[in-house]
């Protein structure tokens, strides 16, 4: 009921939006909890693409550290604290305060970010503004996050069945093409026809054009061909039966333009080596969520978990 609160709690907006003068402030807050791999690496990454999926920069970040009874040492302590120094360096941010402790019934740690950033007023991007017509494009691909997981979490089985080259490979989806979508949301937000970002995460990219479409009061029609998935992607997918649609997709930014925009918009992601296609577009809410397959219409699959919990 605070008027300065902006964009306060919805489905399909990345972060809160506060005015505070001349500028708005932005502020987000996720856990890490599908895995223990550089936990705190991820954590300052997905909470940076929430900030940049509103037009925002990260700034300052604050972290929940809850730690494992009877099996926290220093090493680990230590490993946790340089992987959040090491992503905060990369983009900018600066470390101001946190929490952390010991907790009793925790069989591994679990990091939770509470990030800050800031956005010129005229440069604040919000689900809401999206409109019937607009053009969707994706960046890098689909699952890229997931995929990552599942090839650290089943390494040894997967280097038996498909070796290690592979498997260092896919782990290394977290870097190449890279889970942070800092970048491409910037680009993006320098053109004037950016109607909405959205960083889908679990739940993968069906849920995310769920929650856009409710932010956007909208439907959407998606063409499964024109969805960039890695070749490896669709091997580990196929191999454990998961729907590629519906796995954890950080490392993906939807990026919604004006057809007039569109253009333009894809040159400049082109230009600085970034991945990108229109997979669709907006249309009326009640034509729903569809996707068109082998030039059959069908509905959108819609997964109340995410596909990648059925193997980690």
């Amino acid at each position: 009921k605070d008027p300065r609160v902006i964009v306060g709690p919805k489905v399909g907006e990345d972060a809160a939006v506060i005015d505070i003068g001349d500028k708005y402030l932005i502020a987000t807050t996720d856990p890490i909890t599908f895995t223990s791999y550089k936990i705190g690496w991820y954590m300052v990454n997905v909470n940076a693409n929430d900030i940049a999926a509103m037009g925002g920069t990260p700034k300052w970040l604050l972290t929940s550290i809850l730690l494992p009874e009877n099996k926290t040492g220093s090493a680990l302590v230590k490993k946790i604290f340089n992987d959040i120094e090491e992503a905060a360096d990369e983009l900018g941010i600066a470390i101001c305060g946190g929490h952390t402790e010991v907790t009793k019934g925790l069989d591994r740690p679990i990091v939770s970010g509470h990030m800050l950033g800031e956005v010129d007023k005229n440069k604040l991007v919000t689900n809401s503004h999206a409109r019937v017509g607009d053009e969707i494009i994706l960046t890098k691909g689909i699952a890229i996050e997931g995929m990552a997981l599942l090839a650290r979490e089943r390494e040894k089985e997967l280097s038996g069945k498909y070796g290690n080259l592979f498997v260092e490979r896919v782990q290394n989806f977290l870097h190449n093409p890279g889970i942070s979508v800092v970048k491409e949301a910037h680009i993006a937000n320098q053109e004037a026809g950016i109607r909405a970002m959205h960083d889908p995460t679990e739940g993968g990219l069906a849920t995310g054009l769920l929650e856009l479409t409710r932010a956007s009061n909208t439907g959407v029609v998606i063409y499964e061909d024109k969805i960039h998935c890695l070749e490896e992607t669709r091997i580990l997918c196929s191999e454990y039966k998961l729907d590629p649609l519906g796995v954890i997709a950080s490392g993906a930014l939807l990026i919604v333009v004006s057809p007039d925009d569109r253009d333009e918009v894809l040159s400049k992601l082109v230009q600085n080596d970034i991945e990108c296609s229109v997979i669709g577009k907006l249309t009326e809410k009640e034509d729903g969520l569809k996707i068109v397959v082998d030039g059959e219409e069908k509905e959108l699959p819609f997964f109340e978990v995410d596909e990648v919990t059925r193997v980690i």
